[in-house]
């Protein structure tokens, strides 16, 4: 496992055992849309102070304490965590009982579909957001209560049945929002910080693409300086510091996910979805896609 980023490989290998949650390691595969979700009676544990790959939010219900980015804060009552995959963090239990629920789900589960598009827009799982909201009574057992949904749907056998986690973690992210925690004093954001926080905004904004008619506008590193008013050399360093990718790999990955999710549900040719996208000739689309998915988009297409 990498001390700097934890994988959901890693997480189910060595964070948490098969003989304490029966996770199967086997049934994750990368590139997969992938949800899990159990109960914390076991998180009476120690986890490694890490970036993560994958997004996760906890119904922490036991006192603990958490180191997340610089700041250190004690949980002495119920507690929703929504952390950023980007900000190193780790949890330390300072009590043997432990209740609530957790489920963490990658990239590709969060991103294909459009019940948790809006979510993108707004500043959970940021690096600026306020990943903690203490609850009242009343707000834990509502949450309590959708979590509880969210697992047993998931060990049940219906064919659908991700369809209805994902408007139950829809449910639960809305509430969040609802919630969102004003007295947690976390430092204010630095110049750097900000700056950051419009890069991202001015990104999510593009996005979806609605018609061949309005393509993608900010495309490059240098597009995304000039609109923000700042030299591009300053932007890459920014971006690499929060991401650890660079400007034109944040840009890309993004316009990959967009690639898939016209693919999975607009009737656009590959030529129209690729000029979309901002690539004057399909091969140059091809090209792209087949560098990140290891096949051509038609072939992606084919296999819907």
């Amino acid at each position: 496992m990498s001390k700097d980023l934890e994988t959901i490989k890693d997480y189910y290998k060595y964070t948490i055992t098969g003989k304490n949650y029966g996770f199967d390691i086997n049934n994750y595969q990368d590139g997969q849309s992938h949800f899990n979700i159990n109960t914390r009676k076991h998180c009476h544990f120690s986890t490694p102070y890490n970036r993560r790959d994958f997004f996760k939010i906890c119904l922490i219900i036991g006192q603990g304490k958490f180191k997340y980015g610089k700041h250190t804060l004690v949980i002495d009552k119920p507690t929703l965590f929504l952390p950023c995959p980007t900000i190193p963090y780790e949890w330390e239990s300072c009590s043997e009982n432990q209740e609530g629920y957790f489920c963490l789900f990658n990239k590709e589960f969060f991103h294909s579909d459009a019940s948790l598009e809006l979510f993108k827009k707004t500043s959970l799982f940021k690096e600026w957001s306020k990943p903690f909201i203490f609850l009242a009574d009343a707000e834990v057992e509502s949450l309590n209560n959708y979590f509880m949904q969210m697992y047993e749907m998931a060990q049940s056998s219906y064919p659908l049945k991700y369809e209805i986690i994902r408007n139950l973690v829809a449910i639960v992210l809305h509430k969040a929002l609802q919630l969102k925690a004003e007295d947690i004093h976390i430092q204010e954001q630095s110049p750097a910080d900000r700056l950051y926080r419009l890069f991202d905004n001015a990104l999510d904004n593009q996005f979806p693409l609605d018609s061949p008619a309005y393509p993608l506008l900010l495309k490059t590193p240098k597009d995304f300086a000039q609109l923000l008013n700042v030299h591009v050399n300053h932007l890459n360093a920014i971006v690499k510091k929060n991401t650890g990718n660079t400007t034109t790999q944040v840009i890309k990955n993004r316009v990959f996910e967009e690639a898939k999710n016209l693919l999975k549900h607009t009737t656009w040719d590959i030529a129209e979805i690729g000029y979309t996208l901002g690539f004057d000739h399909p091969t140059h689309f091809n090209n792209f896609f087949k560098k990140y998915a290891s096949i051509t988009p038609l072939q992606f297409k084919n296999t819907l």
